[in-house]
């Protein structure tokens, strides 16, 4: 007669002294996925798009005078497509802000959330006129 109580499988983890290969979960491919909705990917890029015109104008955009950026995004498959709107202080490079705030954001929210962007349209919707040029006329 055995008087050994039934052998229960261990679970792994620090200090258990199972050996790395066997794991009780299951493969990486059987887990699932994380599933990240398009409202969160647009916060992320708003915020994206934020710290990209602190950057170039070395201070937040409200005191720039700017509004807030606006993005509409399509997360599909692993892969998102974004579109940015935005407003920049006048004067201003317009081709050369907006391709540095479209790489700026493509490496954030690529970085943050684990998707593949497939493609960034950047709006500027409006020149707005720096308070060293608001100075009344000279006469």
């Amino acid at each position: 007669m055995n008087t050994q109580p039934p052998s229960r499988p261990r679970r792994g983890g620090p200090g258990s002294g199972e050996s790395a290969g066997t794991s009780p979960l299951p493969s990486p491919a059987r887990r699932g996925a994380t599933l990240i909705p398009d409202t969160v990917v647009a916060r992320i890029a708003v915020r994206a798009a934020h710290e990209a015109l602190t950057r170039q104008g070395g201070e937040p955009p409200p005191r720039l005078g700017l509004g807030t950026p606006r993005t509409t995004t399509t997360v599909h498959g692993g892969s998102v497509r974004l579109g940015v709107s935005l407003e920049l202080p006048y004067p201003v490079d317009i081709a050369r802000a907006g391709g540095e705030i479209r790489h700026y954001i493509a490496e954030r929210v690529s970085h943050l959330t684990g998707l593949r962007i497939d493609g960034i349209t950047v709006s500027v919707q409006r020149l707005v006129v720096g308070r060293s040029l608001r100075r009344g006329r000279v006469e």
